[in-house]
């Protein structure tokens, strides 16, 4: 991008105090997709956006809608909602009301937002909608439920109704919730739709709520180029997937926060039970926790507390006898697939904003070519560089064959998954350690674990502080409930031996190990503590011994009493 670009946000027409904002944000000049929409979408455009994950879609369509409600306050004084804004899952509603904050603090008096997609309660909600915000930002399924109880009215208003992700919205059950919803919309307003892909569902959800729009399908790949973001994949068989993410992370062979992807919610608590015998801290992701502790995890790693997450990718379920299920074959909403509560307003493959993903590693293989873009673009977002890594066992070699086939095409039919030169020879000695590791996280230790999470979330939950003041008792149980049988950690497992290292990491350590010995100008520091120890047990040894009458006691040299000549 050329100099002159920079100074793109500018040549929009855009109110100064969105600029000072952007400015702030540190944001020199818009990517495509914004130097694009943003100018139709002020000239009141309906429109239709597709551009890949990490691309700046968010901005692209909340600075037009800002603009726009900055423009009708300076024709009306009526203050009402303006603009709703709908996602399919919490988490990315929180994102989108964090960009809104970010880019309203200039003008935060004239613009207010809030976010209402959260599970609280409906009381509450209705009072911060009662004081007609600008901005409302929400899941299908909450602005449906509080247009129902009349906590707020669009039908005359209503100026901007924007759909993030919009080919998720079918997936995760809204068909209904998006009919109904526009029928509490006033005849005439300005329509958005953003996603990732220009699927089916989208293509249905354009035609119920677009009108005459412009369609923007960027001319870009749907990953980061190659020199951009490399993809690497290594087979490996369900046992050898343990040994080889311990020995890589052991070794220092992954560097910096990585996001690992597993099939199941199960297999999220096995692989964190896991790493955690080997001293590896990791924070988990799935639709099960609760929405603030999803949130709450994210951020979490966002801020560096943890390195690693493991999340599971909604899309992957196991069928009843042990099989899985496509993207295409999954159950309809009728026919409950399982006993556990899932929340359908949650989504760890797929837009969430995690920060400085160095490294996407797949566990487990996804299930089809869109998972595995989608995972793919949790890393080299913006200008970062990134790196996937995805373990494939021999009956997920189609699958895997299938995503190369995809990507090669926007690559002029280059090789994109590249084979992780690795040796399992090499590292032998960590796959004892491993297979005992893995197999003690059994069934059993996997449930206390989700147990013993649940329990700390009830302590520590607002919400329930009043009642535990009420009723200590209760608070009394849930403190001295039984202790669970979790795994066992073993503290030599989080050391490990040189004699486990592979030839080339061992040789590199004896040659630092002399340079130092060198600077020291003498023996090896290690050396002289150990031949100091062992000489020092060896005296202890002997003075032992000496002041033991039993240990001291010399036949030979008695002399013979003369009842013993008689």
């Amino acid at each position: 991008m050329t100099d002159d670009k920079k100074v793109m946000f500018h040549e929009m027409e855009l109110d100064d105090r969105i600029l000072k904002a952007i400015s702030q944000l540190g944001w020199p000049h818009p990517t495509l997709i914004q130097e694009t929409a943003i100018p139709l979408l002020l000239e009141g455009k309906d429109v239709l956006m597709r551009a890949r994950t990490g691309s700046g879609k968010t901005a692209a369509f909340t600075i037009p809608v800002i603009q726009k409600i900055l423009n009708l306050k300076n024709t009306s004084a009526h203050q009402c909602i303006r603009a709703l804004i709908l996602s399919p899952s919490k988490e990315l509603c929180g994102q989108i009301a964090s960009v809104l904050k970010d880019l309203t603090i200039k003008c935060a008096r004239e613009v207010r937002c809030i976010d209402i997609s959260s599970n609280g309660d409906m009381t509450i909600q209705k009072s911060l909608l009662a004081d007609k915000p600008d901005i409302v930002v929400a899941t299908p399924s909450r602005a449906l439920a509080h247009l129902k109880a009349n906590n707020m009215r669009l039908k005359d208003d209503l100026a901007v109704l924007v759909v993030d992700e919009a080919d998720l919205v079918f997936s995760f059950g809204y068909e209904d919730e998006i009919k109904e919803l526009l029928g509490h919309l006033p005849k005439i307003y300005q329509a958005v739709l953003a996603s990732a892909t220009l699927s089916d569902d989208v293509l249905s959800l354009k035609k119920i709520v677009l009108r005459n729009p412009v369609t923007l399908k960027l001319e870009e790949p749907e990953l980061a180029p190659s020199s951009q973001l490399q993809h690497y994949h290594l087979f490996a068989e369900e046992d050898d997937k343990a040994a080889i993410l311990y020995a890589l992370l052991k070794l220092n062979l992954i560097r910096g926060k990585s996001i690992i992807f597993v099939r199941t919610v199960d297999r999220c608590y096995k692989l964190k039970l896991y790493l955690e015998q080997f001293k590896i801290s990791s924070c988990v992701l799935n639709s099960e926790l609760p929405a603030a502790v999803r949130v709450l995890s994210v951020n979490q790693f966002n801020k560096g507390k943890y390195q690693i997450i493991i999340a599971s990718d909604e899309k992957a379920l196991e069928r009843p006898d042990g099989g899985l299920l496509s993207g295409e074959e999954m159950p309809s909403k009728k026919k409950p697939r399982s006993k556990r509560k899932r929340d359908k307003e949650s989504g760890s493959s797929r837009g969430i904003d995690f920060h400085h993903v160095s490294n996407v590693i797949n566990f487990d293989f996804p299930l089809d070519i869109t998972s595995y873009v989608h995972r793919a673009g949790r890393t080299a977002r913006g200008n970062n560089q990134g790196s996937v890594l995805s373990f494939v066992a021999i009956k997920e070699k189609p699958l895997m064959d299938a995503v190369e086939q995809h990507l090669s095409k926007g690559f002029n039919g280059q090789t994109v998954l590249q084979k992780y030169s690795f040796s399992m020879s090499e590292v032998e000695g960590f796959r004892y350690r491993s297979r005992d590791a893995w197999r003690s996280v059994t069934r059993v230790a996997v449930r206390e674990a989700r147990l013993a999470e649940i329990r700390r979330d009830l302590l520590a939950c607002q919400r329930l502080q009043g009642y535990f003041e009420e009723n200590p008792s209760d608070l009394a149980a849930l403190k001295r409930d039984k202790a669970l049988h979790t795994v066992r950690h073993q503290a030599q497992l989080a050391h490990v031996p040189d004699y486990l290292l592979p030839a080339a990491l061992r040789s590199q350590a004896e040659a630092e190990g002399e340079e130092g010995a060198e600077r020291d100008g003498g023996e090896a520091p290690a050396k002289k503590k150990k031949t100091a120890s062992f000489k020092s047990a060896k005296r202890h040894k002997y003075q032992a011994r000496q002041s033991d009458p039993l240990k001291s006691f010399d036949i030979k040299n008695l002399k013979k009493t003369p009842a013993a000549e008689t």
